[in-house]
């Protein structure tokens, strides 16, 4: 027979009052760390441009949907479990209870409904925000005035840095990039060889920059002011700093800038730019008041180097069934375009640490690489330390001996004669 511990027949007031505290301590940290959020700058939801000022609604919309049905739920649990809990003798429990044809409709009926307006709303925000389609509105209220032509801008992601090339004005910056307020901005926007997103959060949304390719974001500015760029996607050991400032100007302080830029600015010619294509990072906003002609279509081939064959020369040869004989020989050359090789020589691209100990920023050309071999001479390819990879080396044939041996043990040619 076992004894029972009997329950108290009522909680003392002091029990009551401990109870209480326990509960409300949670509750008293939550005036601080209000106070510590309230520094944060929510810039999604703060959109200085109209583009991204639909992204907002639609997240503000879609949220507020999703509340119709989470609050409910929430309540109610709570409601049932305080309102059924053991101590309530009032509250009418039947447990026959299975079904419900009013409840069954409320339940299945009104997530339905949500998840059909959610989907209306995404396809319609889908279309409507597609980054590749140019603004028909600068804001809610103001379409785009006829004859107004968008401000282009060419944006390049590096290792780790933007560049950003007006082709318009024939200027290009590092860093830094500014637009008049209420005009529209088509970007055009590659990457020299490893891939970012391109997002500045009060103007539109991200999108991606990737090597090889052209992405394009459609957007406005409606509010003056400095804002922050980044790259969203992680690419290396410099992402963290990779960040540039986008400013919203008006008309005349944005022609005063450009005038400014083209009078005191460098020239990024093509020597230029291939130091800038080095990897670094915490680079200083530059302005140049000039580019070398072609750089971004250069770009985008990744073919920055006059020795390097572009993509687009690339289909072209494999349209009509490739090349061959001295033609391909010579094209070998042209298709080395990884832009990290510190040394431009003979030497084959080698690994980086841990395995080589060289480090993400390291200059030195790895050790124990062995050259390539000389396209340009017909005997050197697959002979000996020179054979390509993949291909068997050729063992070099020295000259017979006055036995008809060649060193090595080889039978010499005379005697494959006899």
């Amino acid at each position: 027979m076992t004894s029972s511990t009997p329950l108290p027949d009522r909680i003392e007031p002091s029990d009551r009052r401990s109870g209480l505290a326990r509960r409300l301590v949670p509750l008293l940290a939550l005036p601080p760390i209000l106070a510590l959020l309230g520094g944060c700058n929510l810039v999604v939801m703060s959109p200085a441009g109209y583009v991204a000022e639909q992204q907002r609604n639609l997240v503000l919309a879609a949220t507020g949907l999703m509340l119709l049905i989470i609050v409910p739920v929430i309540f109610f649990t709570l409601f049932f479990a305080w309102r059924y809990r053991a101590t309530n003798k009032d509250a009418v429990y039947d447990p026959e209870w299975h079904h419900s044809t009013q409840l069954e409709v409320l339940i299945w009926t009104a997530p339905l409904m949500i998840i059909i307006a959610l989907g209306a709303l995404t396809w319609i925000g889908t279309h409507t925000l597609d980054p590749f389609r140019p603004l028909s509105k600068i804001d809610a209220k103001r379409d785009v005035p006829a004859g107004v032509e968008p401000l282009q801008v060419e944006v390049v992601a590096m290792d780790w840095k933007w560049l950003f090339l007006y082709p318009q004005y024939g200027i290009a910056t590092v860093n830094e990039l500014a637009a008049p307020v209420d005009r529209p901005i088509q970007f055009k926007i590659t990457a020299t060889d490893v891939m970012n997103t391109f997002y500045i959060p009060t103007l539109a949304g991200m999108v991606y920059a990737m090597p090889g390719m052209q992405t394009q974001l459609h957007a406005v500015i409606n509010r003056e002011g400095s804002y922050e760029g980044r790259s969203a996607h992680y690419s290396g050991a410099g992402f963290s700093n990779m960040f540039f400032k986008f400013n919203g100007v008006t008309n005349e302080a944005f022609d005063q800038w450009v005038a400014k830029t083209k009078a005191q600015g460098g020239e990024l010619t093509q020597e230029a730019y291939l130091e800038l294509e080095k990897p670094s990072e915490s680079e200083p906003s530059r302005f140049y008041k000039s580019y070398a002609k072609g750089l971004y279509d250069r770009i985008i081939g990744m073919c920055p180097r006059p020795e390097q064959m572009c993509v687009g020369e690339m289909v072209k040869i494999d349209a009509r069934g490739g090349a061959s004989g001295a033609e391909a020989e010579a094209n070998y050359d042209r298709l080395q375009y990884d832009n990290r090789m510190a040394d431009r020589g003979n030497e084959a691209p080698g690994a980086t640490g841990p395995a080589s100990g060289t480090g993400p920023h390291g200059q030195t050309q790895p050790q124990g690489m062995k050259p390539r071999p000389d396209m340009g001479n017909p005997d050197s390819r697959g002979q000996g330390e020179n054979a390509l990879p993949g291909q068997e080396k050729t063992p070099e044939v020295k000259a017979p001996d006055s036995q008809g041996q060649s060193e090595g043990g080889q039978i010499a040619p005379k005697q494959l004669n006899q």
